[in-house]
């Protein structure tokens, strides 16, 4: 069991980068299966994922981070996440490229988001984790989710373009 001393982590890979949310966020991991496409969304809102009758609003977070989008594969997953927000439990799938592991951290290691001096919304970053390999990106899924230029469904109609 972990301690008030660790934050567990599931790691999944976009490319060769490595990232991490709480595993506390994280409902489900699913195999990948195309999600049901919904007209006039952002490019990284990829449409409906059917969660037992539920129709979960999916993101490429590739895409939701500028990268290049990329073809599924058989490793590509979608992480069903509940982000808690100040009003509501917002349940979202998150496409990846594969899940790596569940970790833990010591809170301690994990340093805060570099200043790279130049704009860069780095407020998506909860703090990176130094490794022999490089790092591991802890994202904050309700600022990379909520902010003004996530998602816009609902959002008075309109589409803010990211």
């Amino acid at each position: 069991m972990s301690g008030a001393s660790e934050l567990q982590v599931v790691e999944f890979g976009l490319g060769n980068e490595v990232f991490a949310v709480p595993v506390t966020l994280v409902r489900e991991i699913l195999d990948y299966a195309a999600p049901s496409h919904l007209p006039n969304g952002p490019p990284h809102f990829v449409g409906l994922t059917d969660l037992r009758g539920q129709g979960v609003p999916t993101v490429d977070l590739r895409r939701r981070l500028g990268l290049p989008a990329a073809e599924p594969t058989l490793a590509t997953r979608i992480l069903i996440l509940d982000v808690p927000l100040s009003d509501r439990l917002l349940t979202l799938g998150v496409v990846i490229d594969r899940v790596l592991s569940v970790t833990s951290f010591e809170k301690a290691e994990i340093e805060p988001a570099p200043d790279i001096g130049i704009r860069w919304n780095s407020e998506y970053i909860t703090g990176v984790v130094r490794r022999e390999s490089g790092f591991v990106v802890i994202v904050d899924a309700a600022r990379i989710f909520t902010t003004e230029d996530a998602i816009g469904v609902g959002n008075h109609g309109q589409l803010v373009s990211a």
